[in-house]
């Protein structure tokens, strides 16, 4: 093989390796999947009684992170507000998110009497002032 066409063969090779890394990191989130295995979610947005607590929000992140444990959540992502440009429809307010899959609504409505989901509320109820929930079907 000469040196023009092992130059291509080797950048067609590392091409087609950073797509198949791409598509297999996408196809690990579960709303993207082909046949969405997991149709309902859950998304929960709460609102810090000490917004400017870094410890307060610390604190809340890693409770929300015990919710793993739960057998029926498939996935979760735990988030806090991003620094993106200030627009009107875009609402920077909340301190901390959670989004949750679940694979079917039984599922949620376990996780909601759920002994850990009850034992975060207990232990974090103390740092939000307000929670709004979206729940979401697959349409």
């Amino acid at each position: 093989m000469d040196k023009t066409n092992r130059r291509k063969f080797i950048g067609t090779a590392a091409l087609m390796a950073a797509g198949t890394a791409a598509t297999a990191a996408i196809s690990t989130i579960p709303a993207i999947q082909s046949g969405n295995k997991y149709p309902v979610v859950h998304h929960v947005f709460f609102w810090m009684k000490n917004p400017g607590s870094k410890a307060d929000r610390d604190q809340l992140v890693a409770g929300v992170k015990t919710l793993n444990k739960i057998e029926t959540i498939k996935a979760l992502h735990v988030g806090i507000v991003a620094d993106t440009e200030k627009r009107d429809v875009v609402d920077h307010s909340w301190g901390v998110s959670e989004l949750m899959f679940f694979e079917n609504l039984e599922g949620q409505a376990a996780y909601q009497t759920h002994p850990i989901h009850l034992e975060f509320i207990k232990n974090c109820s103390h740092l939000w002032e307000k929670v709004v929930v979206y729940d979401i079907a697959e349409a």
